[in-house]
């Protein structure tokens, strides 16, 4: 059960926002310590005065029933007022930037890159010496896979923290993090770091209290004194790593008790219910972004909220939730942006997009679809996806992505692929055997994750490269098939820097980087296969040119990477990859998807072959689709004519301007 509602406040939920505010504001007063915190306190009253009446509304629905309702509201506005008031002065000036451009992610300027730091460059003081690196690349967008404290062993490859304040000792201080944020600023990059918000790890402070017997802890997360409740919830709760453990809960041996456990048995599910735990993570999160982060993904975000009878995901609750937040971050950290990670089913990822929730979010559909195309050498289910499910809000943007730290996972709906006569099920298991090597003719090398004997369920674990057919012609030192690979590896490429929204690169991408199979070596790593494609940066690769296509070629490598560089740099140059605006074509062939992108009057063209087959396309369906006669591509500065038809070769891919 949630809250009261504007119902039980007999309707003018407006007046009683605004006496609770009369009523509080004297009592956190004394944040502003100094007569010189003045316009800072002027303008903190400005911001809460406008969002205000919104947060109060949504902290009635979620907790408006609990006795100490008005309590915590105070709690959370001091919270609030003083991380503003500890907010470095360039994070304060970043705010009015952004509050003037809410919407700076949607440029074509904006190019992302992900990475572990340990993987990448050890430590933070040594990725500060690698910013000369990202620039050359071109990328103005940062997302540092999670590097706060985390339990020793096995820690879900970082996602069990220990402390949210504390920088992994292994990586650096802190005051690192802080330096690296305001160097990367200088730069031109934005900082993305993860706010693993769902559950801490089993050592964190607030678990070891409550494993202590401090009540007050125990309430924050769900602990159960026997298997009535847990029982009641595992009636319709899915289990997400089957092979590590089975249901939701694990017993603590030294409370004699049951904890809710969604990922694994040593991350413990917090409970949202409680608004302590609400402003306990509020200051959190606004202390990381004090740090100097502009993006938080919000991790796990379908899970925030348990109620009985449900799947616990997707709730209702979740996205007041998140909301909450998202206020908190507009009155004390404006320039602060959500990005959301629900890897659920296409309708429900879309719930999560809103200017009030989470601006940015990851398109799952989009990266699965792009392999399934490779896969089956045809468009047609990821041409009547993007129909009816690419469009978003206005003011928000999808991050694009084809492979990250995380697994493959098969998330088309099946309601799609059956309006085109595939069935989704046996579709999964042929995308499965195709990406991990065992279907006839397959060119990639992926290994499995996850793999549900019982249901069949299954995702892929491997890079980019190896998916795309590079470690397979390696092997059998084919020039043909590496220069097939490669194609495959650009086109992919081609897409996602094209098609609308942030692309992400996973870092290791741009040199065509093959799966690391000696993650085995390691135990808190070895049951685990997504560890096949986090692999270390080796910086040799910047001058290592022994595995060549031809004797005049140049190596696999350098080509890779040269070419991912001018085609982010061609993105910079064309305005019509600002913002999502695209409209589909039909190109009248299997494995060629067409799309327009436009903004601002400037148009451009993208076409894409997704097989090795050549094909045809029609001059005249050009023209009807890029309003013009000639047109030159950017990628080769071919000029084409639309009076003759458009031969595209192999995987080929054209960004057309009208001339």
């Amino acid at each position: 059960m949630t809250g009261m509602n504007s119902d039980s406040l007999g309707g003018d939920i407006s007046f009683e926002a605004q006496l609770t505010l009369q009523r509080i504001l004297p009592r956190i007063e004394s944040v502003w310590e100094s007569e010189n915190d003045g316009p800072l306190r002027h303008e903190f009253l400005n911001r809460l005065r406008m969002h205000w009446p919104e947060l109060f509304a949504l902290l009635i629905e979620l907790y408006g029933s609990r006795y100490d309702f008005f309590f915590h509201i105070e709690q959370i506005l001091r919270t609030t007022a003083q991380a503003m008031r500890d907010r470095p002065a360039p994070l304060l000036e970043l705010d009015q930037q952004r509050i003037n451009e809410p919407t700076w992610f949607q440029s074509q300027q904006i190019t992302g890159g992900a990475l572990y730091v340990d993987l990448f460059s050890e430590n933070l003081s040594r990725l500060r010496d690698h910013i000369g690196y990202f620039q050359e690349l071109g990328l103005t967008y940062l997302h540092l896979m999670p590097l706060f404290a985390v339990r020793p062993g096995d820690n879900d490859g970082g996602y069990a923290i220990s402390n949210y304040r504390s920088v992994d000792p292994r990586l650096g201080t802190i005051e690192d993090l802080r330096l690296l944020a305001s160097d990367l600023r200088k730069a031109g990059i934005s900082l993305v770091l993860d706010f693993v918000f769902n559950h801490t790890s089993e050592d964190h402070d607030w678990a070891k209290q409550a494993q202590s017997g401090v009540r007050e802890y125990q309430q924050y997360y769900y602990i159960f004194p026997d298997r009535h409740w847990p029982d009641q919830y595992e009636k319709t709760l899915r289990e997400i790593f089957p092979t590590v453990r089975r249901g939701n809960f694990t017993w603590h041996d030294g409370m004699h008790q049951w904890v809710w456990t969604t990922f694994n048995s040593f991350q413990w599910d917090l409970n949202y219910r409680n608004p302590s735990v609400f402003r306990a993570m509020a200051e959190e999160m606004l202390f990381i972004a004090n740090t100097g982060v502009e993006v938080l993904r919000l991790d796990a975000v379908a899970f925030i909220w348990k109620q009985p009878g449900t799947c616990c995901e997707n709730l209702p609750e979740a996205h007041l939730l998140i909301r909450a937040f998202n206020l908190i971050a507009r009155i004390a950290t404006p320039a602060l942006t959500f990005k959301s990670e629900a890897i659920v089913h296409p309708d429900e990822v879309v719930k999560y997009i809103a200017v009030e929730e989470c601006p940015i979010s990851y398109n799952p559909t989009l990266m699965a679809l792009l392999w399934e195309s490779l896969a089956t050498r045809s468009v047609a289910l990821l041409v009547r996806t993007l129909s009816h499910r690419y469009r978003l809000p206005t003011g928000t943007a999808w991050v694009n992505y084809l492979r990250c730290h995380d697994d493959v996972g098969w998330t088309f709906d099946d309601a799609d692929a059956g309006a085109i006569g595939i069935n989704g099920f046996d579709h999964r298991r042929f995308l499965n055997q195709f990406y991990t090597g065992q279907f006839p003719g397959s060119f990639a090398r992926g290994i499995p994750f996850q793999h549900n004997v019982q249901t069949g369920d299954m995702r892929v674990s491997g890079t980019l490269a190896s998916l795309a057919g590079l470690e397979q012609a390696i092997e059998k030192d084919d020039d043909r098939l590496k220069e097939l690979a490669i194609r495959r590896i650009l086109l992919l490429h081609g897409v996602t820097l094209s098609i609308g929204g942030i692309p992400l690169l996973y870092l290791g991408e741009e040199w065509g980087v093959l799966n690391d199979y000696d993650f085995v070596n390691d135990p808190a790593k070895a049951g685990d296969s997504r560890w096949v494609h986090r692999a270390k940066m080796k910086w040799e690769f910047l001058d290592d040119l022994d595995d060549r296509i031809t004797s005049s070629g140049g190596s696999i490598r350098k080509r890779i990477f040269r070419s991912l560089q001018r085609l982010i740099n061609l993105r910079k140059s064309m305005p019509a990859f600002y913002g999502t605006q695209m409209e589909l074509f039909e190109t009248h062939c299997k494995g060629v998807l067409g799309f327009v992108r436009s903004h601002d009057g400037s148009r451009a063209v993208v076409i894409a072959n997704f097989s090795e087959e050549p094909c045809v396309l029609s001059g005249n369906d050009l023209r009807t689709a890029g309003l013009g006669r000639f047109f030159k591509d950017a990628i080769s500065t071919q000029e084409l004519p639309t009076s003759q038809d458009l031969p595209l070769d192999a995987y080929q891919i054209l960004w057309l301007q009208r001339i």
